[in-house]
């Protein structure tokens, strides 16, 4: 038998080291993969209102860009934590990379939808502060929301955050997700409405009123951005949550009714998440006045 030689010590150091370094780069590359969906849906967004090679339209395309985004955005904090490089840069990229994919994306979705029924040469331009009034209001709209997404975002990363388990049970202000969400999903929703009913956009009735509907809900997301009603942190909620019955439907059920009814789900969800704030406000102030 020939005896081996010995593991020198260093080396198994070197490549421990080596392998955390490497382990560090994920949550990095995972917050870019969130910035280049970001800028990949302005892409698309960008064009003309068509169907792709995928059978959707060009914006139902960038609304997922948007969400695979999220998805990018929801995991890459976690990866940080397990890999141990949690870093202020890597929450400064976090920050960068959400005003792109939920700030800019849909501010300029919301530019090109209502450019396609109301702009000039039939949908080819998208309008801007140089074009009629209600041009000069849409794009303020637009530029509005991209703002609030980056004041939203600038306030959460001034904030210091205690350990107390409430501070990371809510948040002040509409997320950047969650408002980009139900911008995007609504979007996404008045173009799967108009592929599914092949006759519904002949008279243009519903396309342009739904349409004009867009900047408003924009409007609105933008100024739960920044102001201080509470919303709660779902993730969060669910991971600390008693485990039974009751918390299992919770899961289930949704998931459920999203692999029947996907796009639909998503408006809905979305929609719920943005105005749960200020239902939840109300509810609290109507029970502190009858107590």
């Amino acid at each position: 038998m020939t005896a081996t030689a010995p593991q020198d010590p260093r080396d198994a150091g070197v490549r421990r080291t080596r392998r955390r370094r490497a382990a560090s780069v994920l949550p990095t590359l995972l917050t870019l993969g969130n910035a280049i969906c970001g800028f990949a849906a302005i892409h698309y967004a960008a064009k003309p209102i068509a169907d792709t090679a995928f059978g959707w339209s060009t914006l139902t395309v960038a609304g997922a860009l948007i969400f695979l985004g999220m998805f990018f955005d929801a995991i890459d904090g976690s990866v940080a934590r397990l890999t141990r490089s949690t870093s202020d840069i890597g929450a400064q990229l976090d920050s960068l990379a959400d005003v792109i994919t939920f700030g800019v994306a849909p501010a300029f979705m919301t530019l090109r939808l209502v450019s396609h029924y109301y702009g000039p040469a039939e949908g080819l331009a998208i309008l801007g502060p140089a074009d009629n009034a209600y041009a000069k209001f849409l794009w303020a709209i637009a530029a509005f929301y991209m703002c609030c997404t980056a004041l939203r975002l600038a306030r959460f990363n001034a904030e210091v955050r205690s350990a107390k388990e409430e501070d990371h049970l809510y948040f002040r202000g509409l997320p950047s997700p969650g408002a980009g969400g139900t911008v995007a999903s609504l979007i996404v929703l008045h173009q799967h409405l108009l592929h599914k009913h092949e006759g519904i956009e002949e008279g243009l009735t519903f396309a342009r009123v739904a349409a004009l509907g867009i900047p408003v809900v924009t409007a609105i997301a933008a100024f739960a951005m920044i102001s201080n009603i509470r919303y709660s942190h779902f993730a969060n909620k669910v991971l600390r949550s008693r485990r039974g019955f009751r918390s299992l439907l919770r899961i289930v059920v949704p998931v459920l009714i999203a692999i029947w009814w996907p796009t639909e789900a998503l408006a809905a969800g979305f929609v719920v998440y943005a105005l749960s704030g200020p239902a939840l406000m109300f509810f609290q102030r109507g029970k502190s006045a009858t107590a």
